[in-house]
């Protein structure tokens, strides 16, 4: 009798060291990763007062490079889905989280921030962070879940909407712009602000235009992304550095913010999708996008979009905070609550 009650002790202790190897790899792989280890050179550069830099020219380059490359991938893989009414429901919720999300954080930040700010955290706290869906992708991967390709048309499409919501919150409540207060002059400027037409254009270029002659430019669009990506990095790991100090001025606000929220959202996107049939995969990966926050279409946005906000508030806020917490703690807490509420 000992033994065979030991058995099912035994099973769970080995599922709970699955798990534990699990997540420990998770977190490694992220941490070792290339594009984030140049962030982390980046501040080591400027904590060493390093004379290395990006020249402007360069960075507003790569800004607009990856605002295009983004968006044109995201049309190509909508091109490609099959649309079903799982699938329609699914970018449905996606979309509406992207538009809905910016506009509570907006107005909640501006308790403690000025406009500027308050915009540019909005914005990457309703678009995504492609490394954190990479990262669950793995996580659903050792879990033996699948997830449908369509949620990486979901991602593209969260991108462009937060920008979009952002920077019509900047225009319509920042006092020194023409025409505030009117809805038509603002979702113009919105509209047609440099970075959010590149990614809007490059989204509906993805979209409609020819699967072969698109392979044409894969290799500028997908080969050499995260090269440039990795530069970019660079640069935001000077910034954020540079602007550390900023950041602590800002006090446990912007801190406890960076966890609360991620933590909200992923939790409403498991409860709302509870209520429809949607695959566990897609659940996970879908709350995964709600509580994501942008480290790199959203800043390369805002340095064109809106160059009064700090970029070392936003950046290590994304970065610094909500991207680890998602990566170690906010995944298993997803999960657990998927299978907590069923659908």
């Amino acid at each position: 009798m000992p033994a065979e009650s030991s058995a099912p002790e035994l099973i769970i202790n080995c599922k709970n060291t699955h798990r534990l190897i699990m997540n420990a790899n998770i977190l490694i792989s992220n941490l070792t990763n290339p594009v984030l280890l140049f962030f982390m050179l980046g501040v080591l550069a400027t904590a060493v007062k390093s004379d290395l830099e990006i020249p402007a020219a360069s960075s507003k380059f790569i800004s607009l490079y990856l605002l295009f490359s983004i968006g044109f991938k995201g049309g190509q893989e909508l091109l490609h889905s099959t649309f079903d009414n799982q699938i329609i429901l699914t970018l449905f919720i996606a979309l509406a989280f992207s538009v809905v999300v910016p506009l509570y954080v907006f107005h909640l930040l501006r308790l403690k921030l000025n406009v500027y700010d308050a915009g540019a955290v909005a914005s990457a706290y309703g678009s995504v962070s492609a490394v954190t869906f990479i990262s669950a992708a793995s996580f659903l991967e050792m879990n033996n879940t699948p997830f449908g390709g369509h949620m990486v048309a979901a991602m593209a499409l969260m991108e462009a909407p937060a920008i979009v919501v952002g920077v019509i919150l900047i225009r319509k409540y920042d006092k020194e712009s023409t025409g505030k207060g009117s809805v038509k002059t603002v979702l113009h400027e919105a509209f047609t602000n440099g970075s959010v037409l590149m990614i809007l254009g490059s989204l509906l270029i993805g979209f409609i235009a020819d699967s072969k002659q698109a392979e044409g430019i894969r290799p500028f669009t997908s080969d050499i992304f995260k090269g440039f990506l990795s530069i970019f990095l660079l640069e935001m790991g000077m910034v954020a550095a540079k602007r550390f100090k900023a950041f602590l001025k800002y006090g446990w606000f912007v801190s406890l913010f960076s966890i609360l929220i991620p933590l909200l959202n992923g939790s409403l996107a498991i409860l709302i999708t509870s209520f429809w049939n949607i695959d566990t995969g897609n659940r996970f990966m879908l709350a995964i996008l709600a509580a994501s926050a942008s480290y790199i279409a959203v800043p390369a946005a805002m340095r064109l979009a809106a160059p009064k906000a700090d970029p070392g508030l936003y950046i290590p806020m994304a970065l610094g905070l909500t991207f680890p917490f998602n990566i170690t703690i906010g995944m298993p807490i997803y999960w657990m609550l998927i299978k907590a509420i069923p659908n």
